[in-house]
């Protein structure tokens, strides 16, 4: 970007204002979260229908049935984590692919070979008559979550105004709580019906892939892909219709900088591993890490089976996880307006200190009172409702969006694909991770699973407090100048350039300006 702009220290004000244009490529590209959403939501109900595992898992609805069953152990087996967490294994191996199908034929086609997945993985998964055509149209339906979420976070932080992209970003993290709420409805609704319901809650998920893969091919590409792929002037003019506005000189001037110098590396992931490039991938991947291990993901994915096994009844298990959906969703939008106002370590310090509580509760709550063979009751099982809300609401504003935003707009372009890539595969892997062990570790930590989460969410808020650096505001090719070289601790990292720089006065160095 400009020396000048840079020099003064302060964020360029670029020209623009949101248009009607951006919002509609912001909500059709979103649609990428909501197919997330309503497949993170879905498998939790489904695995708790009766029909579904009579069909396919035969063991674990007979096991159910034991009035004297293990209350932790009753869900306990590693073919029907397997449904689950099949989807996330598969994601964790696509986003690499998708990392280097949006670099070299942007954002936009990425979004429609993710819709492609989905349709492709819709269709095997609600036509299935044996696990093996389930497992394959979930690894289909993983390809598809790998490719969107590869693409979509930078579609949103690329197409966006500097002041208002947290916002906008988060509109990706607001679709997936509203697929997560569509898909505990549905479930509610479906498992009425016998013995197919669960097939209309798979195959509804073919309604977000139509309207992504239709939409997909509508919207524009971002000015920053454009410009990168070499079609300066196509992205000229589509910044101007983003923006509103004819004057953009000082917005395209910086994209055209950024790209030439994005242009000069050809192997992005290896520079990943250059000291310049740590910052921005450890702090990605840990929030990846620490996103997973606030254990919001055994909540969604496993909801109706955690009230289940806390005393509920079938239909007010779902019942309460649509609850859940709903703080989910309106939760997320308090991100949406706080996050360019409170900043994005405030958001995520203060989420922590509220898990923590509650995640401590609920361990304490079950330890005293949920033996192996009984359940709560009803006072303890309501208070466990609302504590898990609490929870979800703290989340929600929180580790859920800007786990995906900040990683989306602190990497410079020359590594943006390739660490946002990165992150997504920490996303799975730890969501695989997850989602395969959380019904075994139930089974053998039972209310200790609790305390477990809860000592992560301790070491979440250490790290947001020591080691995160706040990105409010800051436009995203500046990140370097502004953000990281101005950290009491990350700025070591950029000595080696500087010397360089020194020694080689005529040589421009990537984020020397």
């Amino acid at each position: 970007m400009p020396a000048a702009i840079v020099s003064h220290g302060d964020s360029p004000e670029f020209e623009g204002k949101v248009t009607v244009y951006v919002i509609i490529c912001v909500i059709i590209s979103a649609f990428g979260g909501l197919m997330f959403g309503y497949d993170i939501g879905i498998s939790g109900g489904v695995t708790s229908m009766d029909d579904f595992l009579i069909k396919f898992f035969p063991a674990v609805y007979e096991r159910k049935q034991h009035a004297l069953e293990n209350n932790y152990c009753k869900y306990d087996n590693q073919y029907l984590q397997l449904f689950t967490s099949s989807l996330y294994i598969a994601a964790l191996v696509a986003s690499f692919a998708a990392s280097k199908v949006c670099t070299k034929f942007g954002r936009k086609p990425t979004m429609t070979v993710a819709s492609f997945f989905f349709i492709a993985g819709v269709i095997l998964t609600c036509v299935s008559v044996n696990i093996e055509m389930v497992i394959v149209g979930r690894v289909l339906l993983g390809c598809g979550i790998g490719f969107a979420n590869q693409a979509v976070p930078l579609f949103l932080s690329e197409i966006a105004p500097a002041k208002l992209r947290g916002a906008l970003n988060i509109s990706f993290q607001l679709f997936v709580t509203i697929g997560i709420l569509i898909a505990n409805l549905v479930n509610y609704f479906t498992s009425k019906i016998h013995p197919h319901g669960w097939r209309v809650s798979l195959g509804l998920a073919g309604v977000p892939a139509i309207i992504l893969c239709i939409g997909s091919l509508a919207i524009c590409e971002t000015p920053t892909s454009l410009i990168e792929r070499k079609k300066v002037e196509e992205g000229r003019t589509v910044l101007k219709r983003i923006r509103g506005v004819e004057n953009v000189d000082l917005e395209f001037d910086s994209i055209v900088q950024a790209s030439e110098i994005a242009r000069q590396v050809t192997q992005p992931f290896k520079k990943l591993m250059k000291p310049a490039s740590r910052p921005p991938l450890v702090i990605a991947i840990l929030l990846q890490v620490f996103q997973q291990f606030t254990g919001i993901n055994a909540i969604m994915f496993y909801a109706p089976v955690l009230f289940q096994t806390v005393g509920f009844g079938s239909d007010a298990s779902l019942l309460s996880s649509v609850i859940t959906g709903g703080v989910n969703v309106l939760s997320t939008l308090v991100s949406v307006y706080a996050v360019d106002k409170a900043g994005r370590r405030f958001l995520l310090l203060e989420a922590c200190v509220q898990m923590f509580i509650t995640q401590t509760v609920i361990g304490v709550l079950l330890q005293l009172h949920l033996t192996a063979t009984g359940s709560l009751g009803k006072a303890e099982a309501m208070v466990v409702v609302i504590l898990v809300c609490v929870y979800v609401m703290a989340f929600a504003w929180s580790w859920g969006p800007l786990g995906w935003l900040i990683p989306s707009e602190t990497f410079p372009l020359e590594t943006r694909s390739a660490g946002f890539a990165c992150a997504v595969s920490a996303n799975m892997l730890f969501t695989f991770i997850i989602a395969q062990g959380f019904l075994s570790m139930l089974c053998t930590m039972q209310a200790g699973i609790f305390f477990f989460f809860a000592a992560w969410i301790l070491v979440m808020g250490l790290f947001a407090l020591f080691l995160l650096p706040e990105t409010k505001g800051v436009p995203v090719d500046a990140m370097v100048d502004r953000v990281w070289k101005q950290h009491w601790f990350w700025k070591r990292f950029f000595t080696e350039e500087e010397v360089v720089a020194k020694k080689n006065p005529d040589v421009v160095h990537p984020h020397m300006t």
